[in-house]
């Protein structure tokens, strides 16, 4: 992951002040790249479902594992009885944090790579972008509006490096709660002082800052190239 735009930071989402330098933010924002690909089908928890082909390639890949990683996957979606947001919020983030952590450049042999979640499930293994991405779709599937789900590119302060977590938002401008696989207890945004955000995304909007309790936006998701790539690489228009 590059951390050129942590470097950028010049105080913490949480707080009133802005992110970033404004020359700065805009010329990192003209190097994202494109626009997002054409609206995909969504799924609801009812009808989700994997075909037999996706499971028998993932098996021959990975082996038997994976497809019961998937399997597990699809249950998790199908069978939930959770009556809460919260509820789903602790099933999904304790389902993906099972999964091993492994960079992009070892699990993938590229420097910055965003699986899908079938891809992240099948490998057994990906980055916290994966993790982020596996996360913030299971939850859309499984009801949770995409309004009070983002993205969020942070930086990891005890690691010093750039990282992903999901930031929940039970109605607009409450104070987030941070779903990630550092730690991975599900805490408010004030307990993670470990974590010095930089901006948010999900699949409508970009944010800098703090709107919508997290920063002013700036623009659409679809400036986001590795966005745009992995809706693309979704099996026949999966999420």
């Amino acid at each position: 992951m590059d951390t050129s735009a942590v470097k950028r930071i010049k105080t913490t989402l949480f707080s009133g002040r802005p992110l970033l330098e404004r020359k700065r933010y805009f010329l990192y924002i003209g190097i994202i790249l494109l626009l997002l690909a054409a609206a995909v089908p969504v799924f609801t928890r009812g009808t989700f479902t994997l075909d037999e082909q996706t499971l028998s390639q993932a098996e021959k890949e990975y082996g038997p594992g994976a497809r019961k990683r998937l399997e597990a996957w699809v249950k998790l979606i199908r069978e939930d009885q959770s009556t809460t947001d919260m509820e789903k919020l602790e099933k999904v983030n304790s389902f993906f944090n099972q999964l091993q952590f492994v960079d992009d450049i070892i699990h993938w042999k590229q420097k910055d790579y965003w699986a899908t979640p079938i891809e992240l499930l099948a490998s057994d293994g990906g980055d916290c972008e994966d993790f982020s991405i596996g996360k913030y779709f299971t939850l859309k599937i499984m009801g949770v509006s995409e309004e009070k789900l983002n993205m969020t590119y942070v930086k990891a302060l005890k690691l010093n490096q750039a990282h992903m977590v999901i930031t929940y938002y039970e109605k607009p401008g409450a104070e987030p709660l941070v779903l990630d696989n550092l730690n991975k207890l599900i805490k408010p945004a004030s307990q993670r002082n470990d974590l010095l955000p930089v901006y948010s995304f999900n699949g409508t909007s970009l944010w800098i800052a703090k709107q919508r309790g997290k920063g002013k936006m700036v623009g659409s998701s679809e400036r986001l190239g590795q966005w745009k790539n992995l809706l693309e690489r979704m099996p026949n228009g999966l999420i």
